[in-house]
């Protein structure tokens, strides 16, 4: 059985993309993409388990669109 826990917990889930994309706004592709990198750990240290941050990096994978094989 999965931990991880896919359904969706915002109660404005817009609200929560609009916070995303406005701290990229503005941002060159690289400061953007070190934005992602820290938010990443940031929010990887908050799930604070390996298993269930290994099932998130697998679907995300997963997901990534054409061409992209899961790890």
């Amino acid at each position: 059985m999965s931990g991880l826990d896919t359904a969706s917990r915002f109660a404005d889930p817009d609200a929560a993309y609009r916070i995303i994309a406005q701290a990229h706004r503005g941002l060159t592709g690289p400061e953007s993409a070190a934005l992602n990198a820290r938010l990443v750990l940031i929010l990887a240290n908050q799930i604070g388990e390996a298993s269930i941050l290994a099932e998130a990096v697998a679907l995300a994978a997963r997901t990534a669109g054409p061409g992209r094989e899961a790890p």
